[in-house]
């Protein structure tokens, strides 16, 4: 690979009129500098382009400012912005969340550290924050010399994604452009992209984690990650691509052990269901987890 790659960070802006120039700043104060900006605005309905438009007028910088004409979702956005992108490598970054400032460095070494042709995702650790930009907590939970705890990090793989839990982090991750393409980039049919992306990549190739932060996430009211389980109809169409996603991960897996692990997610977001009082969803994880039980004693 060449010694500094061309990394291509797409900035997805949804209403982030109140975070997105310090997205656009933590990119522009990397200490890696071969990076190319895409900035795309999925028809906000807050002040975000005026706010973005300002900046730009203001500011002497390169950036690739795409404005959706109606609202597209995340999938269908990411995977617009990667057709003008021109990088080896990709950054999916929430234009609410926050790049420490070594954070491609770090990404674009450890992908030379590895098989570049089979590794598919590189990531770390990520320190959440408030809406004021306040330390909150770590994403995984560090020792005392802030290294993470859960070691099983160290060898993710399509097994331990299964698992329920922290078992990735998709807000720090670099992703390799060549086997984005191979994989048909995000499934346009889901209302979030990452469950299903790392199933699918970690299935074929290698994923590498580095243990130590490399994004600040934000933890905004009402964001993507708390529609979850709720009564909306935005929640409606996370929970359907959340069943799409496990149902696809009962057709890749290969044995009983990735059989048990799929069990434990039907099992979290049934009891999830259930508790919001959802019940054809439930339903639907209900029968699920029979096929699952079924795969794992014919395995």
């Amino acid at each position: 690979m060449e010694s500094d790659p061309l990394v291509t960070v797409i900035c997805l802006c949804y209403n982030h009129e109140a975070f997105v120039i310090k997205t656009i700043d933590s990119v522009l104060n990397q200490t890696y500098k071969n990076i190319e900006i895409i900035l795309i605005d999925d028809f906000s309905t807050d002040m975000s382009v005026n706010v973005i438009e300002k900046y730009l007028l203001e500011k002497s910088v390169s950036i690739n400012f795409i404005k959706n004409t109606t609202n597209l979702g995340l999938t269908k956005t990411f995977n617009k912005a990667v057709t003008y992108a021109k990088g080896s490598f990709l950054i999916d970054l929430a234009c609410d969340d926050v790049l420490l400032p070594d954070c491609v460095e770090r990404q674009i070494q450890t992908y030379n550290e590895n098989d570049i042709s089979e590794t598919a995702i590189v990531f770390g650790n990520a320190l959440n924050i408030n809406e004021e930009g306040n330390f909150l907590s770590y994403f995984f939970e560090v020792d005392e010399n802030k290294f993470v705890k859960d070691k099983v990090l160290h060898h993710t793989s399509y097994t331990t994604i299964l698992n329920s839990g922290k078992t990735f982090c998709s807000v720090s991750a670099m992703l390799n452009r060549q086997i984005f393409d191979i994989l048909g980039g995000y499934d346009e049919n889901l209302a979030f992209e990452d469950l299903d992306y790392w199933l699918r990549a970690s299935r074929a190739y290698n994923i590498v984690f580095i243990d130590r932060p490399l994004i600040c996430k934000r933890r905004v009211i009402n964001s993507q990650g708390s529609q979850f389980h709720i009564k909306s109809s935005f929640s409606d169409k996370m929970d359907h691509s959340n069943l799409l996603i496990l149902k696809k991960a009962l057709q890749m897996n290969r044995n009983s052990e990735e059989h048990k692990n799929l069990l434990k997610r039907v099992n979290y977001s049934l009891d999830r269901s259930l508790h919001a009082y959802k019940w054809g969803i439930a339903f639907q994880y209900a029968l699920l987890k029979l096929k699952c039980h079924y795969k794992i004693w014919n395995a």
